[in-house]
């Protein structure tokens, strides 16, 4: 996809996978908008934006707000014209709480799933309407082959996995793309606080860097292919729970020892 001059809105841009993307998107000429709770990474990741784009910039904007979230894409829109690519990166881990109670898996839901949803669905208009865009939802192999410290977060990936595959059949053919990212494992400090909570240490052929997913969804997105599969190797999981699902969960409980 030819990303100079493109308008590209990331949300969870102040750090992890969401800054590394808006900095590459910029170094390829995007006119990138970056979205994210806190004012002060934020700030400094617009200098650093504006050193090879100097259009772009970024906004405080907390996605859980979903009518505000939708306001500031369009404000987003009014500015530039137009959205070209959406990445739905903004995104929170498995709660503290033990046991969890209703509303920590209501927090995760609407952080992971009903944000990125309704960004989705704020964009796809327009889209559709010039025959091109791209919206690009982060979600994890959790969602693909849970484990048992997935309570809340792993449903969530699911949740999004199935929701972004149904609309990409559905808006087939108009010339907007929707991709899943499963980044693989990433030592972000969404990542590394899931192996200090308990997780265990994911193996070597399944962690990538942020600079590697990054690049990886530069030269993908816009493809025919919905998954962006960073890791490959961890499609093998969902295909192992399928076919042998007792010999799977047997697997999963005792590395989670």
């Amino acid at each position: 996809m030819e990303l100079r001059d493109r308008v590209v809105v990331v949300t969870g841009a102040s750090s992890g996978i969401g800054r590394r993307l808006a900095l590459e998107l910029a170094t390829a000429g995007a006119i990138v908008v970056g979205f994210a709770r806190r004012a002060d990474l934020l700030a400094v990741l617009q200098q650093e934006l504006q050193r090879t784009s100097p259009r772009s910039r970024t906004q405080v904007c907390d996605v859980t707000g979903t009518e505000a979230f939708i306001a500031a894409l369009g404000e987003v829109a009014t500015e530039h014209g137009r959205i070209d690519v959406l990445i739905n990166n903004a995104g929170v881990g498995e709660p503290r709480a033990d046991p969890l109670a209703l509303t920590d898996f209501r927090a995760v839901m609407d952080t992971n799933y009903f944000a990125a949803v309704a960004g989705t669905m704020a964009v796809l208009p327009d889209m559709q309407s010039r025959g091109c865009g791209v919206v690009v939802n982060v979600s994890s192999d959790s969602g693909r082959a849970p484990g048992p410290a997935d309570l809340a977060y792993g449903p969530t990936k699911a949740a999004l996995s199935a929701f972004t595959e149904s609309m990409a059949m559905r808006v087939a053919g108009t010339g907007v793309h929707l991709h899943i990212l499963y980044p693989g494992w990433v030592p972000t400090a969404m990542g590394s606080e899931a192996v200090d909570a308990g997780m265990p240490q994911p193996p070597r052929m399944v962690r990538r860097t942020e600079e590697q997913v990054a690049k990886l969804v530069l030269a993908r997105m816009g493809g025919r292919r919905v998954d962006i599969d960073a890791a490959p190797v961890a499609r093998l999981a969902p295909v192992a729970r399928a076919l042998f699902p007792g010999l799977y969960r047997r697997g999963v409980e005792r590395a989670s020892r």
